[in-house]
């Protein structure tokens, strides 16, 4: 099966920037642009047989790069939150740019991978490998590397994403893909009677600023307990603090286990789409879109607060800055390498 290459736009620099269409047998299609490495549509049937994009997005190449709320965004060198700005690593301190409220660091701040050009290196009908180089202290981070992206669709209806990096440097590795999920349609509205389970039992603790505190709770007797499914509005409102700080659900969840293996799921009884999450992440954020507003999306879409929810599997928050986490340094030499996969079926 081929793919499918056409133009998405142009960026400031004037750049040309296309979109990539994998699918397979069954119909399932995923489309990629090289402008970010960003997921721009995942197209999947729903119970009816009907073809539903579960994914938030955008038309071209101009939305991703002016729009700041990572719809489908290839995240690096580290997602999420780093508390201060700055990290040690062999005795050194490290700044990074102050870009979630004049404090911290939110998603490794500018030139994030998400908004610079890829190459493309491979593609076919099934798969696409990107590429880019990331020079060292571009971001703050010490080391060059090599960095690669690997998109698949597979006829059990897989997204596999595959991260690949060698630094020449130790350095801090942490990425992660911010898609936003829902899976009734991307134009559909609120997610809050879809439902998820989550295999943890245990999730980071965060201050009003969504950074960790360092303390690793039971979700047991919380509105955060997911591991019987459950719809995201129940508790969603509760009047608790993690809840509160995140404006809704927003915490990195501990996964149960090692290694590859199940870490979450997601279920939309009106189209009967079913989502299971797999990967070999350490954590999974769990993000209910809460401070997206009257965002300008694909075909007219206009996506607002608790209309989709992201499950970024990467190392918790912070985690550099905390030795009770697991740790995000990759040593110099040494090969970055993170799997992760959104398997999607109809339950019967």
């Amino acid at each position: 099966m081929d793919y499918r290459k056409e133009q998405f736009g142009q960026t400031k620099k004037s750049e040309n920037a296309s979109l990539y269409t994998l699918s397979n047998e069954n119909g399932m299609k995923v489309k990629i642009t090289d402008y970010g490495a960003n997921v721009v549509s995942i197209i999947v049937k729903d119970k009816a047989g009907n073809e539903r994009d579960v994914v938030l997005g955008y038309d071209d190449a101009s939305g991703y790069e002016q729009g700041d709320v990572f719809f489908g965004a290839c995240v690096g060198r580290n997602a999420n939150r780093i508390g201060g700005a700055k990290f040690s690593l062999n005795g050194k301190i490290y700044e990074l740019a102050k870009n979630d409220g004049g404090k911290n660091n939110l998603h490794s701040g500018p030139h994030c991978f998400h908004t610079r050009m890829w190459e493309v290196e491979k593609v076919d009908g099934h798969s696409i490998t990107l590429f880019i180089h990331s020079k060292d202290m571009e971001q703050g981070y010490p080391g060059n590397a090599d960095i690669r992206v690997t998109y698949e669709v597979t006829e059990d209806n897989a997204f596999r994403i595959t991260y690949e990096g060698v630094p020449d440097a130790d350095t801090v590795f942490n990425m992660t893909n911010h898609s936003y999920f829902n899976l009734n349609g991307h134009d559909s509205g609120l997610v809050l009677n879809q439902k998820v389970w989550l295999n943890a039992e245990k999730y980071t603790e965060a201050n009003k600023d969504s950074v960790p505190t360092g303390r690793i709770l039971d979700v047991a007797g919380t509105p955060m307990d997911f591991t019987e499914e459950k719809e995201l509005g129940r508790d969603i409102e509760e009047d608790y603090p993690d809840l509160c700080f995140g404006a809704g659900y927003d915490r990195s969840f501990v996964i149960n286990g090692e290694g590859y293996r199940k870490a979450g799921s997601l279920y939309a009884k009106e189209s009967g789409i079913f989502m299971e999450v797999y990967t070999d992440c350490p954590a999974v954020q769990l993000y209910t879109a809460n401070y997206v507003i009257e965002e300008k999306g694909k075909n007219s879409a206009v996506y607002d607060r608790r209309h989709a929810v992201c499950f970024e599997t990467q190392f918790s928050p912070d985690a550099v800055n905390h030795n009770k986490f697991k740790s995000p340094v990759c040593k110099k030499g040494q090969k970055y390498l993170s799997r992760t996969a959104y398997v999607f079926g109809i339950r019967k």
